[in-house]
């Protein structure tokens, strides 16, 4: 390695002073290196150093700094005027506009000044590390290092590899990440590299289960933050991110693998950035928004009537996710009844993980008009999700939401849906990471740490689906593909072989 990563004095170039830049100029200066921080536009790098001082200054009010730490890290940023001057640097970090043609033509430049042992790195989050060291003389020394915003709060950053970076350089990287306090992960170069590419299957598959008009936007970002607890629903993250900024990397990646069928963009999310409705900049997207405040719909009142008794398909597969439904059946004081068929009056309910209510309908030889599902998989923490069947009596469908809603939960009511929306979702972002892993993209533990880093996920897709159980995934996912017959849902090699074996997700392969 021609420089030391850990040494006291090691200099570090950050070229581009907008929202990302100045954030890793800070977090640099508060790892201890020294920074150069340059902008071509004039005074704009200067205006970032006053406002990293500032927020350093508000840390120290809010006793998160001492006031030694903040003027010591305030005092280790210095001004770059020229590119010449960002070429003394051991590390220069480029954070300026996304656009390939841009950086290439940036870092043939630095190629051309830096000596050969100084390393170029790009804070990219789509365009391919390889492409942008391709003109480059010494592409070797080139490589991503991809952080979040906002930089000094997120304290995920990925390290990525172009296929002529040379081994030294993702190893200095990963040591700098550290020294930044960040969280660094590996990966070779890749469409979306770890975080963008798990993503794919939440901002894909919601809007298609929109579409299917299996439930509304809103009551889909209800279901996916209460049992299975993700931060902030599908639908209110687009609108957050921005519709016209996050759909286009939607096809970005969608076109980078070659139109990979589980990567599709929904032509729902093109028509509303089409049409200027991109969430929360413009009080429209997804939701409307008064006073930079989300308008949340009034969910449907729960109906009081219940059932004159109810009857449970008795599965032996997931019996102890059933006990606690018969529990919350039993204290609303509805007759339960246990006999090897229901009676004629009976409101059916199953419990399936996978199937669809119709296919199960007609395979179990049920009565339609009275049967009705309800999703176990997670747990009953509200909203609970009860699915029904275009051939559900809205009688029947009414006495069960009361009686699944008799202990005060909220409840959605959904149309029919292999896997309901939960286990749809989940088993997708768990078949992504497993294709992660499967492609050598990155480790299993840096999958997990990516999403959850990241993504804010509760778990990591291969963490969640060990979790779970890989059976179970596999299940979801078969059924999902064979009802839709959609290669979407293909499920991953590397999760039907730890599946059949009774492996973890993340038991590596045999051969490295």
């Amino acid at each position: 390695m021609p420089f030391d990563p850990h040494a006291a004095n090691l200099n570090i170039a950050v070229i581009g002073t907008g929202t990302m830049g100045r954030g890793i100029v800070q977090v640099a200066a508060q790892g201890g290196m020294r920074v150069i921080a340059y902008d071509e536009k004039h005074g704009a790098a200067m205006l970032a150093k006053d406002y990293i001082a500032n927020v350093l200054t508000g840390l120290v009010e809010k006793g998160r700094v001492t006031a030694a730490d903040a003027k010591a890290a305030v005092d280790r940023i210095s001004i770059g005027h020229t590119l010449e001057d960002c070429a003394k640097a051991d590390v220069v970090i480029e954070a300026i506009l996304e656009r390939l043609d841009v950086k290439q033509s940036l870092f043939q430049r630095l190629d051309q000044l830096c000596d050969p042992k100084v390393i170029l790195a790009s804070n990219t989050s789509s365009l391919p590390v390889t492409a942008i060291a391709a003109k480059c003389q010494h592409p070797e020394r080139v490589g991503g290092m991809h952080f979040f915003n906002p930089v000094p709060v997120m304290k995920l950053v990925e390290v990525i590899g172009g296929l002529k970076t040379a081994p030294w350089v993702t190893e200095a990287l990963m040591a700098i990440g550290r020294r930044m306090t960040r969280e660094p992960v590996m990966c070779i170069d890749s469409p979306g590299f770890i975080v963008n590419h798990v993503g794919r299957a939440y901002t894909t598959e919601n809007p298609r289960l929109l579409t299917e008009g299996i439930a509304k936007h809103w009551e889909i970002d209800r279901i996916l933050t209460g049992a299975p607890g993700f931060k902030l629903g599908p639908f209110a993250l687009a609108d957050m991110v921005g519709i016209d900024v996050g759909f286009p990397v939607m096809e970005s990646i969608y076109q980078q693998f070659q139109h990979e069928p589980a990567y599709a963009p929904n032509p729902l999310s093109a028509l509303r950035a089409a049409g200027g409705l991109y969430g929360q900049k413009t009080n429209a997207g997804w939701y409307d928004y008064r006073d930079g405040k989300r308008v949340e719909p009034d969910a449907n009142p729960a109906p009081r009537t219940l059932p004159k008794s109810v009857w449970i398909w008795p599965s032996k597969d997931h019996a102890d996710l059933i006990a606690p439904l018969a529990e919350i059946f039993k204290k609303s004081g509805a007759s339960l009844e246990s006999g090897p068929t229901p009676s004629t009056d009976a409101l059916v309910v199953l419990c399936q993980i996978g199937y669809d209510l119709t296919t199960a309908i007609h395979d179990l030889k049920l009565d339609g008009a009275r049967t009705v599902s309800v999703d176990v998989l997670f747990g009953l923490k509200g909203p609970r999700t009860l699915m029904v069947s275009p051939a559900t009596d809205p009688v029947m469908r009414d006495a069960a939401h009361a009686l699944l809603a008799s202990d005060g939960q909220s409840v959605i009511v959904i149309n029919d849906s292999p896997g309901y929306v939960a286990q749809r979702v989940v088993a997708m972002i768990v078949n992504v990471g497993c294709n992660i892993a499967q492609r050598r993209i990155a480790s299993p533990d840096d999958i997990d740490k990516g999403a959850k880093l990241g993504l804010g996920y509760p778990f990591g897709p291969l963490e969640w689906g060990d979790k779970i159980g890989a059976g179970r995934i596999l299940f979801i996912l078969e059924r999902l593909h064979a009802f839709y017959a959609d290669p979407r849902y293909k499920p991953s090699p590397w999760l039907k072989r730890r599946a059949m074996l009774g492996l973890s997700l993340t038991t590596p392969d045999g051969v490295a």
